[in-house]
């Protein structure tokens, strides 16, 4: 029993229906306390996947644009480019006793 191998076990089976019991019966007796959210949630959704134009200018569409880079540019890049050679680490030498430091500062 240590080990889950399925998501859905017996305890999240059980408050996923004590959820949508406890949701269903307050939709049916107060179904206004539902509308607003749900309307607001809708509004918000909507105008971030269609922004009005007066927005698009106001970095919301800018950040969804890309631009491609030409070919020349592209190919003195590569080739512009020269790799260096790769160092091995060096090893510094450290923790040597100073006798006129204080051990702790």
């Amino acid at each position: 029993m240590g080990r889950m191998s399925n998501r859905w076990n017996v305890w999240s089976i059980t408050i996923m229906a004590l959820l949508v019991i406890g949701l269903v019966t307050s939709a049916l007796q107060s179904p206004g306390a539902f509308i607003i959210p749900i309307v607001v949630l809708g509004g918000i959704f909507l105008l971030y996947k269609y922004p009005p134009s007066f927005l698009k200018g106001a970095g919301f569409g800018a950040s969804r644009t890309y631009a491609k880079p030409n070919r020349t540019a592209a190919s003195k890049s590569k080739t512009g480019k020269t790799r260096s050679k790769t160092v091995p680490f060096r090893v510094i030498d450290g923790g040597k006793d100073d006798d006129e430091l204080p051990k702790y500062h």
